[in-house]
């Protein structure tokens, strides 16, 4: 190598010429940063665990919240007080007027008897309320007769008293003058006489005063006994008059038929159940444990769901609470203290009146299964699709 030649230093760069290439540095990681190829956390198990404790959140809001404010229960049923038509007389059914399942109206005429043997029993008793009638008539007419005969023995009384007083006068006259020879001993004994005839008169007068009196007495109370005659003839026509319009059967309330037994000529008796009438008023017995009865009070609102229409929901009130539970009341009551003794939760029969109209209620029937809610606090509205 000549020492007339420039000598290249390593580190120096040619004037014009490209940068010779440098060598890239290495970056410093983050601390946080996964290296690379290193696998990602899974999350997943947190957000289901999340989701999980939102549902059972939800699940006790939905089965523990309402237990605040509302008692339910699904033991209950739809009830009405059924009426049972029956005859009140023996008859043939000459004509029926409805038939199963009919809607009938209050006062509507449901089934006519043979009236024929009641109309002659009818007339009968009109005919014998006249007979008694004439009868009293003719016991009062015969009151003044009966006075009139009193008056009559009085009066001859009278007579017969001043015959006795006149004839005692004149014994005595005759009986004065006896000693003096004035008159006979036959005319002393004719007075005498005389004396006690009038005195034997006024005697049988005062009988036949006591006899007519009692013959007065007597037609009184004859006609006492025929006015009661009357006031029975009365109360026969009054009852034969029922008979007649027993023949008749009216519906006692609006509703509709069911349970009919009867047909046309049958021959029906009193008692025999014909057919029975439901009202158009329904109303639900539901039948609640003693413990949800706490906070229970008649007037509070029910929410009231029918097992055969489950997308309809009535609204109701309770109106009572039955005073005795229903085990109380059962053909065998528990006997706690024969020694057998089993704490068992009773239930008490709560009675619930709808609220809506008999439109709402027209396809419900008594006997139904029904769910009830009893809201005995007023539900929060955010709420509102729980109940």
């Amino acid at each position: 190598m000549s020492e007339g030649l420039p000598v290249e230093k390593p580190n120096e760069t040619r004037t014009g010429a490209a940068p010779p290439p440098t060598t890239a540095t290495t970056a410093t990681p983050a601390p946080n940063t996964p290296p690379p190829g290193a696998a990602k956390p899974n999350r997943r198990p947190l957000l289901f665990a999340g989701l999980g404790l939102l549902v059972l959140a939800a699940i006790a809001l939905y089965f523990f919240l309402p237990g605040l404010y509302e008692q339910e229960t699904d033991d209950a049923y739809v009830d009405a007080h059924v009426i049972s038509v029956i005859p009140k007389v023996p008859a043939y059914v000459q004509k029926l007027y409805v038939d199963d399942n009919s809607a009938v109206q209050q006062g509507q005429l449901l089934i006519e008897l043979d009236p024929r043997d009641y109309a002659v029993a009818l007339q009968q008793a009109q005919a014998n309320l006249e007979n008694a009638q004439s009868r009293l008539q003719a016991a009062r007419d015969e009151i003044p007769v009966a006075d009139a005969r009193v008056a009559q023995q009085r009066a001859e009384l009278q007579v017969a008293q001043a015959n006795s007083k006149l004839a005692q006068s004149n014994l005595r006259r005759l009986q004065s003058v006896s000693d003096v020879r004035a008159v006979s001993s036959e005319r002393v004994d004719e007075g005498a006489a005389a004396a006690q005839g009038t005195q034997a008169t006024t005697v049988a007068a005062q009988v036949r005063i006591t006899a007519a009196e009692a013959s007065a007495k007597l037609t009184r109370t004859q006609a006492v006994t025929a006015e009661a005659a009357v006031a029975q003839a009365h109360a026969a026509l009054a009852q034969a008059q029922l008979n007649l319009s027993y023949t008749k059967i009216y519906a006692p309330e609006a509703g509709s038929v069911a349970r009919k037994s009867v047909e046309s000529g049958n021959f029906v008796q009193p008692g025999q159940l014909l057919l029975s009438v439901v009202p158009e008023r329904l109303y639900v017995i539901a039948n609640y444990k003693e413990t949800q009865l706490t906070h229970v009070q008649p007037g509070q609102a029910v929410s009231v769901r029918v097992d055969a229409f489950p997308n309809l929901k009535l609204r109701a009130h309770v109106e009572s609470i039955q005073r005795g539970t229903g085990s109380r009341f059962a053909l065998l009551p528990p006997e706690n203290a024969t020694g057998n003794f089993v704490k068992v939760v009773q239930r008490v029969p709560v009675k619930i009146v709808f609220d809506d109209s008999a439109d709402a209620l027209r396809w419900i029937s008594p006997g139904m299964s029904v769910e009830t809610r009893i809201f005995t606090r007023e539900p929060p509205r955010w709420l509102g699709l729980l109940n």
